[in-house]
């Protein structure tokens, strides 16, 4: 299938000279509809025009805490990062969680004198949300256990890539209802495409970010479809996109998760009900034989490296639009 053609990039001045002032991204919400749409705008200039962003952050520096283990998610954030001009700093708390040592506010009252944003990829949503309520500077949720915004953005962008208008397409989503499913459905509705989600019976998406998710669909024209059924939700959809059975720190449930997942995977039979030259989407790592057979993985209708790729580009944009030009928020005294 030929991707769509990119729309002609309109002149553009970086830094971003209006950021989206004193925000987080701790989830897909987040954004409104007309913010993720000029979040696309911004990363198609800055992916076909890079050079012209060189120095857009320079002297901006940002702090990466991960308590789960990266390839993409680190990697796109500080290369990113670099080739906007700015610094980042690692922390790996990947043996020592974020709160053990002190409290999670007070790191946050640490860092907002030192750097300009925070990137958290961690389990419990909550120490995202309390590093946000406590920060005087934005903080972005690279992974929790309830969403994984950065993701959904560069997903549903390289489906734009492919298809140009998105309210033209449908994406099945075939497994657990997890932080992926949670993120894919709000970047959904943000978008006005439509999604359905398949999962077995007990491991549906938190109803709460459904109902939040279809609420702001009703306003965009967004379909979003919750089912037990996997074929019902991948017949004549555009793009399947799967994600593990067993997400870090459930590793305890893998086996017993393997067979209740087995009729979810993403195989030759099941994607033969999607439309001709549909694609094949996964956030990596995949474990090829369990949520997707190698086959399918490996064709040319994979484009799971495509999304890995632009995981960099929406994270620069995102970093621009928070950490552009402009004031912070205000460090607070010790007597506020």
């Amino acid at each position: 299938m030929m991707s769509a053609r990119i729309p002609e990039l309109t002149a553009f001045t970086a830094p971003v000279e209006q950021p989206v002032a004193n925000r987080d991204l701790v989830s897909a919400r987040d954004f409104s509809p007309e913010e993720t749409q000029a979040l696309y705008q911004v990363t198609h200039i800055i992916k076909h025009r890079p050079a012209d962003f060189r120095g857009a952050l320079a002297g901006k520096q940002l702090v990466l805490f991960f308590e789960k283990a990266s390839l993409r998610t680190r990697l796109t954030f500080e290369s990113g990062m670099a080739s906007l001009g700015g610094t980042s700093l690692f922390v790996d708390q990947t043996q020592s969680r974020l709160g053990l040592r002190e409290p999670v506010k007070d790191i946050a009252r640490n860092v907002e004198r030192w750097v300009h944003g925070v990137v958290l990829r961690t389990y419990e949503h909550s120490t995202i949300t309390e590093m946000a309520d406590n920060a005087g500077i934005p903080v972005i949720n690279a992974l929790s256990d309830l969403e994984h915004p950065c993701q959904a953005y560069a997903d549903f962008f390289t489906l734009q890539e492919k298809f140009g208008d998105l309210r033209q397409v449908h994406t099945a989503y075939v497994g657990d209802g997890n932080n992926v499913a949670h993120s894919l459905m709000l970047v959904a509705a943000a978008l006005g495409t439509s999604i359905a989600v398949a999962t077995p019976e007990g491991y549906e998406p938190d109803a709460e970010i459904v109902a939040t998710a279809k609420k702001i669909a009703r306003t965009t024209g967004s379909i979003i479809d919750i089912t037990n059924d996997p074929k019902r939700a991948v017949t004549g959809a555009n793009a399947i996109y799967t994600d593990v059975w067993a997400s870090m720190g459930q590793e305890a449930e893998a086996e017993e998760r393997k067979k209740i997942f087995a009729p979810y995977q993403v195989n030759n039979e099941l994607f033969s009900l999607a439309a001709p030259e549909a694609f094949f989407m996964h956030c990596l790592p995949a474990h090829r034989g369990e949520e997707v057979t190698a086959d399918v993985m490996d064709s040319p209708c994979s484009i799971v490296f495509d999304q890995a790729e632009n995981r960099m580009h929406v994270q620069k944009a995102i970093l621009l639009m928070l950490l552009g030009s402009g004031m912070s928020r205000p460090i607070r005294s010790n007597h506020a």
